[in-house]
């Protein structure tokens, strides 16, 4: 069965990887636009792993290089 992570649990995830973004982000991130996929389990928006990863995946961005001469 898949588990589903609460919006703390999923800002959690993210800050083991590295991203700092707190579960009030993520709450304004479901407003505005941009942050993560999520479902809805009644009231509550809940966070698949995959789809956490997904996003983290679509925000990198190519490896830079620095132009020294």
């Amino acid at each position: 069965m898949t588990r589903y992570l609460s919006r703390k649990e999923a800002a959690a995830y993210l800050t083991e990887r590295g991203l700092h973004y707190s579960h009030t982000t993520l709450q304004k991130l479901v407003t505005v636009g941009g942050g993560p996929a999520y479902r809805k389990f009644g009231n509550r928006a809940v966070y698949h792993p995959e789809d956490l990863d997904a996003w983290i995946d679509a925000k990198l961005t190519a490896p830079r290089y620095s132009s020294t001469r």
